[in-house]
């Protein structure tokens, strides 16, 4: 179970199976006191003792060294010490209104809630001292978005074509078939509008000539006193 961080290592099967339950715990463990606020990184003695595993063996002791830990997405390395690394990395309730406004600014919309959860140190108590600076969305599968609340744009949404909206479905239709049916409504799809990449011009080569080369002369006043070289073969007299 990995919302409250029990797991029951004995019912695991087989070495594999009780080292790879070893590192979820760890991974649970480093995630929880990331949360609390305890962000400073620990060696794996420390980690091992405070996740009662000082009695693993050496082989697993190595292979969380060496692999697990190193490899884990979750879990970063610093000067030989391991931390948690969250999706986004927080300090405190600033940092994370910057991050809401720096995603709205680049039309990327909200972040989730459980995202947020996971790298801000006491996320609730930041959420609730932000207040209205933030909007929360609830999608279909129940999870929460975060969006910046920007204050400077206010503007409020017909009630008739907020029905309109709504009465769209695009859940299962992929961008190519939504500006297919904006064609067809007569609407035109935003395109972009960045800079593009110009191709490097490509010269032709030309083919190589098969007849022989003219070189023209400029000792026009020496002819009938030099001989033409041209057809004899190099190595032959």
């Amino acid at each position: 179970d990995h919302s409250n961080g029990s797991f029951n290592l004995k019912a695991l099967s087989g070495g594999s199976g009780y080292k790879f339950g070893v590192l979820a715990k760890i991974v649970n463990y480093m995630k929880t006191r990331h949360q609390r606020g305890d962000t400073y990184p620990l060696t794996l003695e420390e980690i091992l003792d405070e996740t009662q595993h000082l009695d693993i063996g050496l082989k697993q002791k190595q292979w969380l060294m060496s692999e697990a830990l190193v490899n884990n997405p979750k879990i970063e390395v610093v000067d030989g010490k391991y931390a948690f690394k969250p999706k986004y990395n927080l300090k405190d309730k600033k940092a994370l209104l910057r991050l809401l406004d720096k995603h709205d600014q680049r039309g990327l919309g909200g972040i989730l809630l459980e995202d947020i959860e996971e790298g801000l140190p006491n996320a609730q108590k930041a959420i609730k001292a932000l207040g209205d600076q933030i909007i929360f969305v609830n999608r279909p599968d129940k999870k929460k978005i975060l969006f910046y609340n920007d204050k400077s744009c206010p503007f409020t949404v017909d009630e008739e074509f907020q029905k309109l909206w709504r009465s769209i479905p695009v859940d299962s239709m992929d961008e190519e078939k939504i500006e297919e049916y904006l064609k067809r409504q007569g609407i035109s799809s935003m395109q972009e509008t960045g800079p593009k990449k110009i191709a490097p011009i490509q010269r032709r080569k030309k083919p190589a000539s098969q007849k022989k080369r003219r070189f023209k002369t400029h000792n026009d006043h020496l002819a009938g006193v030099l001989k033409d070289y041209s057809d004899v073969v190099p190595g032959k007299q």
